[in-house]
């Protein structure tokens, strides 16, 4: 104790100078809230490490998933058994995957998930969260048929990082911001510091980070599909944030994701700017059991 004391007093002295930031490497608390009776909700927090970025051609190699119990309020309580595991791909890894993951071909080698154990954790949760969810949702839904359907949030996406004076959403940063470090790029430590970060208090709004995330992944909101636009259209909808699905068997056509407030005003610049004549277009309903998911 009387060491710690020291440590404190040390980093204290060499903050309280300006000159100087100190991070504390993370260490996994027993729990981050007392129990107070509060309701608990079941969520996961999943990472995935692949053999590459495409969810239809490429295969996860690892998979950690840490399932917690949470208020509505937002504040995590405790963390419950997580489950790591591998899988081998049956295709060598790149030299950059190896590099990034520190994962091996050797290492994989007739290694692969319990898919029974998984389903079992996924069953008895409400939500699951992932700090890129547009791409870890439709890895693991294409792998586990027990995430079809499920609930998601994504603590990358939906939480306003900028307009809290953070530039930038990656984990190792936000971490940094918050004041901590740790060694990244395996499944479940990334779990457990993103995890960290859901309980830390954001610096201008004052809200929980897990708060706000839950706040924004309840809305509902529309996939607008611009179909049949004029080709020379294509320059003014990228412009204004439209994105081309590629060829998987969806829409053909320039697409925009807009909230309940902007759906209106988006429809009637469609019509007025790119189509110049009254038209019904293709709209999807987003929410937190469908958004980032292929299916949409």
């Amino acid at each position: 104790m009387a060491q710690e004391m020291n440590h404190k007093q040390l980093i204290d002295d060499l903050e309280n100078t300006g000159n100087y930031r100190v991070l504390q490497k993370y260490q996994k608390p027993d729990f981050y809230n007392q129990e107070d009776g509060s309701e608990k909700i079941t969520g996961i927090f999943l990472d995935v490490e692949t053999t590459g970025l495409s969810h239809e051609n490429d295969r996860i190699i690892e998979i950690a998933l840490v399932p917690f119990e949470f208020s509505k309020d937002g504040r995590i309580f405790n963390l419950l058994e997580a489950y790591s595991g591998l899988e081998d791909p049956e295709t060598p890894l790149s030299q950059k995957i190896i590099s990034l993951t520190g994962l091996t071909d050797e290492m994989l080698a007739g290694k692969s998930f319990d898919d029974e154990a998984i389903k079992s954790i996924v069953e008895s949760s409400n939500l699951i969260i992932a700090h890129n969810a547009n791409f870890d949702r439709k890895f693991v839904e294409r792998r586990f048929s027990i995430f079809n359907g499920k609930s998601w949030a994504c603590s990358a996406s939906q939480v306003a990082w900028e307009d809290e004076g953070l530039a930038s959403v990656k984990l190792e940063y936000l971490a940094y911001k918050f004041g901590y470090f740790f060694e990244g790029h395996r499944a479940q430590v990334d779990c457990y510091a993103s995890l960290h970060l859901l309980s830390m208090t954001l610096p201008k709004s004052g809200d929980l980070v897990l708060k706000s995330l839950l706040n924004n992944a309840r809305l509902k909101s529309y996939r607008i599909w611009a179909l049949g636009s004029p080709f020379d259209s294509k320059d003014l909808l990228k412009n204004r944030g439209y994105r081309w699905p590629g060829d998987n068997g969806k829409n053909r056509s320039w697409y925009i994701d807009v909230d309940e407030e902007s759906k209106e005003q988006e429809l009637k610049y469609l019509r007025e700017e790119i189509f110049k004549r009254d038209i019904d277009l293709p709209i999807n309903p987003i929410t937190a059991f469908n958004r980032f998911s292929e299916r949409i």
